[in-house]
This record gives C-alpha cells, structure tokens and sequence, in this order.
C-alpha cells in the first residue's frame, strides 16, 4: 500500500492549472495501482497556525537556546501533529502555481511548520544539516503565466522550482519528477501546450 499526500498550494479551485495536472498524474496512478491512498491537503482549507514567538523558541531550544517549558511544548505539540502527517506519507504530489517569482505563501507556510529539527532535519556542528527523510519519492506540477525556462529575464526569475527542490532535497527526498506548464499567456498555442503537460504528467 502507498500513501500519497496531495499538497494542492492554488487556491483556484477547478480553474488551477497546476490542479489539473496534479489530478490527471493521481488519477492514472489510482488506476495503475489500486492500494493507492490519497491523502488530499489542501492549504487553503487548512487550518495552519502562527509560526508564531512559542514555536520559535521551542525550536531553538534544540540547538540550545533556553528550556522547552509547558508554553513552548504546547507549540511545539501543534508542530509535531501537523508534520506527523506529512511524513506518513510515502510519496507527495504538490501542484505549485508560481506567485511572484515564487511559491504561495501558504506553501511557504507550511513548509515553515513543519521544516523542523528532529521532525525533516537533522544538525550537527561539523557535518551541518541533513534531511531525515528517507526512501520517498515527490511529483512537483509547476505552472506560471508569464514565466518560462529560457524566457528573457523581463519575464520574471524562478526562485519557484528551484527553491522547492532545494527543499525537498534539504529534507531527504531525492527523488522528484517534475512536470510544467509555463507559460500559459506566452506561447501561441497554450490549450495544445495544456494537453501535452497532461499527458506529461498521467505518463509519470
């Protein structure tokens, strides 16, 4: 049986690009492997806290700044539950619009939740940091407007993939796919470059 966590970071609905290609990947997955689960996380439905001055605390206190008193274990609780299901997960599929030049703030969120030491990383003083996560496996669908690799520079930068790949390799996930679908205004023919994109992603 394999566990999948659906990390959908657009909150656009059925009018997601990156949805669609999520989707189309998870629906030919379920189909080729009938024990598939998915668990569907969608960050604009979630109910994220603060990571707010008790969390901070709590996490410094593993690289020896103060004490993890009952405030900061109360935080430090609410981490460990939410990131309790994302490593359960075997392999994580996110689709990812570019905002900005980056990812969505609730991405950025949640990330900022559950990237934490002892739960993703590890630290030492000589070695520095290392992921703790091991044989997983990630399906990232990027899609942007404006944006594509190779476009002149007047058309935006991408700190999109290559943060979140910084990321999850940080963490110990080694293993990512990618597909996308960029741009969606530039290109002459966008609803031919969506079909391709899909049938990138369903051949994952």
């Amino acid at each position: 049986m394999t566990k999948i966590l659906y990390i959908a970071a657009s909150p656009r609905g059925a009018a997601s690009q990156s949805s669609k290609l999520a989707k189309a990947y998870l629906a030919a997955r379920q189909a080729a492997q009938a024990d598939v689960i998915v668990d569907r996380l969608d960050l604009w439905q979630a109910d994220l806290p603060e990571f707010d001055g008790d969390k901070a605390a709590a996490k410094m206190t593993f690289f020896g700044v103060g004490d993890m008193d009952a405030p900061r274990q109360s935080a430090w609780d609410q981490v460990t539950a939410i990131t309790a299901r994302f490593i359960e997960a075997d392999e994580y599929v996110l689709s990812v619009p570019m905002w900005n030049g980056g990812i969505p703030y609730k991405l950025k969120q949640y990330i900022d939740i559950i990237t934490q030491p002892g739960l993703l990383f590890g630290f030492d003083p000589e070695a520095g940091y290392s992921g703790l996560l091991s044989d997983k496996t990630a399906r990232v669908f990027y899609t942007s407007g404006v944006y594509a690799p190779g476009a002149p520079a007047k058309y935006g930068t991408d700190h999109h993939s290559i943060y979140l790949e910084w990321w999850l390799d940080f963490i110990g996930v080694a293993q990512i796919e990618a597909v996308r679908f960029q741009p969606s205004l530039l290109t002459a023919d966008p609803a031919g470059d969506q079909v391709k994109a899909i049938e990138r992603a369903t051949n994952l």
